[in-house]
Order: C-alpha cells, then sequence, then structure tokens
C-alpha cells in the first residue's frame, strides 16, 4: 500500500479519507464528491474527540477537517495530529473565509484550507500534490 507521505502518486489504490464535521448534511456530501473521483472514505467524526480516535484507529492518509467542532477547534484537532508520527495531510475546511481565522490555519500544520462553498476533489486533489 503507498504510504501516507506519496499521496497521489499511486493511481491504483485509493487515498483513505476521514471526515470531520458536526453538519451531517456536509460529510453526506463531501463523501459523495471525494468517492465520485476515488478517494477512500473510511470513516466519518461529528467532533473532535471522536476524530482524534478515528484518526488513531483508521490512520487515514487524509482528514478534511472542519474548523469549528461543538467539542474543539479543528485548528487545535489538526495541531494533534501533525505532532503524532506519521501524520494524515490535514486539509481545513469553513464556512468561514480563511481570511476570518487567523494565522493559526498557516501555523496548525494543515496542508491548506478549502472554503465549503468552494469544496471539490481538485481543490482537495491540489493540496495534497
Amino acid at each position: 500500500m503507498a504510504r501516507r507521505g506519496r499521496l497521489l502518486d499511486d493511481q491504483c489504490v485509493a487515498t483513505a479519507v476521514l471526515l470531520v464535521d458536526d453538519n451531517a448534511g456536509f460529510r453526506s456530501r463531501a463523501r459523495r464528491v471525494l468517492e465520485a473521483e476515488g478517494f477512500a472514505v473510511v470513516a466519518e467524526a461529528a467532533d473532535g474527540g471522536s476524530a482524534l480516535e478515528s484518526a488513531s484507529r483508521h490512520r487515514p492518509a487524509v482528514v478534511l477537517l472542519d474548523v469549528k467542532l461543538p467539542d474543539m477547534s479543528g485548528l487545535d484537532v489538526a495541531e494533534r495530529l501533525a505532532s503524532e508520527p506519521d501524520p494524515p495531510a490535514v486539509v481545513l475546511t469553513s464556512t468561514y473565509d480563511v481570511s476570518d481565522l487567523g494565522e493559526r490555519v498557516a501555523t496548525c500544520g494543515a496542508r491548506g484550507f478549502v472554503p465549503k462553498a468552494e469544496f471539490s476533489s481538485e481543490a482537495v486533489s491540489a493540496l495534497l500534490r
């Protein structure tokens, strides 16, 4: 299987994704969009605690992570994931504009940010190359 550091290099192996968002409708839409383009959604979580547990259990290559979660900030989750050995690539998402979120978006260890209004598999893929 392809190592997580080599995202999208092996076209025969689907990239495993963990979806983290408290909005079930967005998780459903993101799952459809990503799976239609060959990503494999291995788990979903609705809060930060569940996200950390799912990331530890499933070891996804990518975590699509909402910035605003009910129990903790997605930025805190991203920092904790980045501190793990062989961390997943984290792609942040939000209804907020990235300029509204401050400098932590750039320093939390995430690969980048995709606004929910502009969410697409192409936008996610571009951050994983």
